[in-house]
């Protein structure tokens, strides 16, 4: 009888302790956040250029002169070097406890169980969402998770040097230009301005994917298993026309491109190249640093098939395994909405999602800023699309692709060649990493 008496006390414990411990988890934090009574230590991780880490660094002071409690430890690295950082932090259970999330790799942390759901910070007001559209807050969810919180929305574009436009008697019509006329007018602008038409269609990770929209079909399946395009006809296609703009000189090869090391050496800002194929808050890293006026134009055929889409910029997630969870969400609620914070960003991340800090610092933009904010706003009056999270074995597929395209566009395999080993190796890489 003692023994199953103490049997049955055990069990109620274990029943007990493991309700209490998923019923006040979240709370839980938020006691450990109001009780601490040393400062309040929360680690930031972020990727970007010198600008970017200088301005965000006066954020922080201006958040820790709000909050004297709180101390912000920054992480800051530049893109390739940021998620090599993070990987090993996250094997390890270090994550820093606010990240700049990417919508490339959000499913990669967030469906791997490595990242909080935000929706209780927003349902609890710690994050106002008030003044966010429905949209762009699904934009961070994967099924009913929230795993990141958009901070900034982006728009693809093609950004163009003016004056080489009008050297070579060009104009660009971007409510109806057609994939044909921006071979047209890519040649022209060679043929009578002596410059690269285009800097090329690169990364091919983001132009392949809205060609194929363009076409009305989409990248991946909706369950991230393999590509969702059966047609290898239209990869084909795709690289035959830039193949067709390489040979004319209208494009440049990948092996001139390579040689681009950082916006300063860029095409355009060089004024090698009359276009740029870019996301818009681009704009504004490139006429910093070059004084021929630049201008935003929609892709080709952004009418056609609900092709043009927006784009989180980035996000801010929150790890599970933060011991500050509370005060983290509380910051990321002061980098989305505190108006003076948002006056330093000026929209380098992004046109903000909060239309009251919009209209905020509206007045205070510089040209360039202005005209990004204004090509996003007229976006979003064409389409309220976001673009998905890309599926776990993105970034693998990715690397897969740029190998391909560098291959064709040099001229080492055909088109033909490259679809069929590309298929092949992306639908094993999806199939491995998203079993269903």
């Amino acid at each position: 009888m003692e023994v199953k008496k103490f049997f049955l006390i055990l069990l109620v414990y274990v029943l007990l302790s493991t309700t209490t411990s998923c019923s006040f988890n979240n709370q839980s934090t938020l006691n450990y956040d109001k009780n601490a009574e040393d400062k309040i230590t929360i680690r930031v991780a972020w990727w970007g250029t010198q600008p970017r880490n200088e301005y965000t660094t006066k954020i922080i002071e201006l958040y820790e002169q709000r909050n004297p409690n709180v101390n912000i430890e920054s992480e800051f690295e530049d893109w390739d070097n940021y998620w090599n950082m993070l990987e090993p932090m996250a094997a390890a259970n270090q994550l820093p406890d606010v990240i700049q999330m990417d919508i490339a790799f959000l499913a990669q942390y967030g469906e791997k169980g490595l990242l909080e759901d935000l929706t209780y910070y927003i349902e609890n007001d710690i994050i106002d969402s008030s003044n966010i559209q429905q949209s762009v807050l699904n934009s961070g969810k994967i099924s009913d998770e929230l795993y990141g919180f958009t901070i900034g929305i982006n728009a693809l574009s093609v950004i163009s040097n003016d004056e080489l436009l009008e050297k070579a008697q060009v104009e660009i019509d971007d409510r109806n230009w057609t994939w044909e006329d921006m071979v047209q007018i890519a040649m022209k602008i060679k043929m009578k301005a002596g410059v690269y038409g285009s800097n090329g269609m690169n990364p091919p990770d983001i132009f392949f994917p809205y060609y194929l929209r363009t076409k009305g079909e989409q990248f991946y399946k909706e369950d991230g298993t393999g590509l969702a395009y059966t047609n290898d006809q239209l990869f084909v296609d795709y690289f035959k026309l830039q193949l067709r703009l390489i040979e004319e000189g209208a494009f440049p090869t990948p092996d001139i491109g390579m040689t681009v090391r950082g916006i300063e050496e860029d095409f355009i800002v060089k004024g090698t190249s009359a276009i740029t194929w870019n996301y818009s808050n681009q704009l504004l890293a490139f006429d910093q640093i070059t004084d021929s006026p630049l201008s935003l134009h929609l892709p080709p055929e952004n009418d056609r098939q609900k092709a043009l889409f927006l784009k989180p910029s980035m996000m801010l997630s929150i790890p599970k395994t933060s011991k500050v969870k509370v005060e983290a969400a509380k910051f990321i609620d002061f980098l989305v909405n505190n108006i003076e914070a948002n006056k330093m960003m000026n929209g380098e991340r992004g046109i903000p999602v909060s239309s009251k800090v919009v209209e905020a610092i509206k007045p205070e933009l510089s040209k360039s800023e202005l005209k990004i904010m204004e090509y996003v706003e007229e976006t979003t009056k064409l389409t309220d699309d976001f673009y998905s999270p890309d599926p776990i074995g993105s970034a693998e597929v990715m690397e897969v692709l740029t190998d391909i395209s560098d291959q064709i566009l040099l001229k080492k395999i055909t088109p033909e060649e490259g679809a069929k080993s590309f298929r092949k190796k992306a639908e094993e890489i999806l199939k491995l990493n998203n079993k269903s």
